[in-house]
């Protein structure tokens, strides 16, 4: 057997939702720059659940069973109530999402236009889940969902108890078609694995949820937010930085192992970036992010990616950072939930091999004898 660790270069299944060729991010045969310049997230919904993008009446009746599934039992908001006030978002969004299982009778159910609603249920309610956690940690009450404001508009809604404006909204709404999927990451093939030994949709949108927690996974934006507030000022950075790599320590936001010249996802933030931090008057995130930039580029020719820009989009948004991951999870449940349908539509277990490196010819001496 050849081991290639981090199973780097393997082609470990056939997939018909995303792909990444020559630096080239695609969902379904769809660029990500047309999408994230001209389609509205349900839109991207839709095409990854679906396979196209839809008709107008169509793209209603998404909208509409979007808003209709947006509430969580009561049950498990009074559970909300009860965890600490200093849980990890995302240890909470892990948690309740498993919870949901209990409240669907369809729960173990596996035919596909069960697993659709399963999958829209899943979609609407984590919005609703991440909100009300955060405003109760805050003593605040959870603000309800509130139909006709569209996925991203409605989150922003229930997080502030304000309706965004429209800069923010469309900003917003861009930047979870940005983080919708991504091929076989490392939490979408976690929920591939799941759903291969054919566990409910539930079961597996947890568990990629528990890989998504991860720092080089989905926390590196938080991470990032939290690099930029302990550099605080412009003239820090360069010493800030060039300490880092002597230190040899990872700079988060920066390199893929997928892309070599680049995260094509990463201009469309920086300019959202840009575009947020002149609304609100302060474009100080901004413009420390474009020297970070320009100075790891020019000591290490890495560029960033993703969860570079994502990190002051969301800021200027008024998100704290520890919510960087969650809605990361808000986002790519889209794509989890294209995947794990995709997976029971020709189901094959996946169950790799591992090279044994440990003893060999061991024999068993008595407990008085060793």
């Amino acid at each position: 057997m050849t081991v290639a660790k981090g199973l780097e270069g393997v082609v470990a299944l056939e997939s018909k939702i995303s792909s990444i060729v020559d630096g080239v991010l695609t969902y379904r045969g769809f660029n990500i720059d047309d999408l994230a310049d001209h389609a509205q997230f349900e839109e991207v919904i839709f095409l990854l659940w679906k396979g196209r993008l839809p008709k107008q009446a169509e793209l209603d009746e998404l909208k509409r069973t979007l808003d209709e599934h947006a509430s969580i039992p009561d049950v498990l908001l009074e559970q909300l109530r009860q965890y600490p006030k200093d849980a990890h978002p995302m240890a909470v969004l892990r948690t309740t999402v498993s919870a949901l299982a209990m409240f669907d009778p369809d729960a173990d159910k596996n035919d596909p236009e069960v697993n659709y609603l399963k999958a829209v249920k899943l979609t609407a309610k984590i919005p609703t889940i991440i909100t009300a956690f955060d405003r109760l940690r805050k003593g605040l009450e959870p603000v309800a969902p509130k139909a006709g404001l569209g996925f991203a508009g409605n989150f922003l809604y229930m997080l502030t108890g304000k309706e965004p404006t429209e800069v923010a909204k469309r900003a917003f709404d861009k930047a979870l078609t940005l983080h919708a999927d991504h091929e076989l990451n490392a939490s979408t093939f976690t929920a591939r694995v799941a759903a291969g030994t054919l566990a409910d949709m539930y079961s597996a949108i947890t568990a990629a949820i528990g890989a998504l927690k991860g720092p080089l996974h989905g926390g590196a934006n938080e991470a990032v937010m939290r690099m930029l507030e302990e550099i605080q000022t412009p003239e820090r950075i360069e010493s800030y930085i060039n300490g880092k790599l002597e230190r040899k320590e990872k700079i988060m936001g920066f390199g893929h192992r997928v892309y070599k010249d680049g995260d094509p996802r990463a201009k469309h933030l920086k300019e959202m970036s840009r575009q947020l931090g002149e609304q609100v008057g302060n474009t100080k995130w901004f413009e420390m992010s474009k020297q970070i930039e320009s100075l790891v580029y020019e000591k290490k020719g890495l560029k960033p990616n993703v969860d570079f820009y994502s990190a002051s989009v969301y800021t200027y948004l008024g998100i704290d950072k520890d919510l960087f991951t969650p809605i990361f999870a808000m986002s790519r449940v889209t794509g989890w939930t294209a995947h794990v349908m995709e997976q029971y539509a020709d189901n094959r277990l996946i169950r790799p091999r591992a090279e044994y490196t440990g003893l060999t010819n061991q024999s068993y001496v008595p407990i008085d004898k060793r």
